[in-house]
């Protein structure tokens, strides 16, 4: 029986890496998932297959690293495994901040709460795990000038991890 999954990809349309999401959507189909889509055009593609999540990643990446020429990183997650990182967000939705959910390798949300803890906070800003989730709220037109957002864009972060806006994970879940 197949499951759902949701694929974020790392590093899309950023850097020089572009790509359509119709076309990743067919690379996924070509790999063998079924019954792909895709959720906005920031790397978030719902497929169904009969493969587990490590099974996946590593046919999905070598996939999009030989057809788009570039070291593909992208982190797989169950429909259950999405509503429950939704529905554990620990901070309140608000029109004067930004949510972020951060996915990726193993321990990241440990590595990414002490990186927030030592980058001195600004005012309304606040960082929390949650099951083993890193989740940080920010307010809105604060995300590239806060010293933790300035953080994120190190090199050896971002090769481990992505993140997406609750609003995005909710779409997600519309969709899926």
């Amino acid at each position: 029986m197949a499951n759902r999954f949701c694929a974020f990809l790392r590093g899309v349309n950023v850097n020089g890496t572009s790509m359509k999401m119709a076309e990743v959507c067919k690379v996924f189909s070509d790999a063998g998932m079924e019954e792909v889509t895709f959720v906005l055009a920031t790397g978030n593609i719902l497929f169904y297959s009969p493969k587990n999540a490590i099974e996946l990643k590593g046919i999905l990446e070598k996939s999009m690293s030989e057809h788009f020429n570039y070291e593909a990183f992208l982190f797989i997650k169950t429909k259950e495994e999405l509503e429950k990182i939704f529905d554990q967000n620990p901070f309140e939705p608000s029109p004067d901040n930004h949510i972020y959910v951060f996915l990726g390798a193993e321990n990241i949300e440990n590595v990414l709460l002490e990186e927030f803890q030592k980058s001195d906070a600004g005012e309304n800003e606040k960082g929390k795990i949650f099951g083993n989730t890193f989740y940080w709220k920010i307010p809105k037109g604060n995300t590239l000038d806060s010293n933790f957002g300035k953080i994120l864009g190190k090199k050896s972060l971002k090769a481990q991890m992505t993140s997406r806006n609750i609003n995005t994970f909710e779409k997600i879940l519309k969709k899926i």
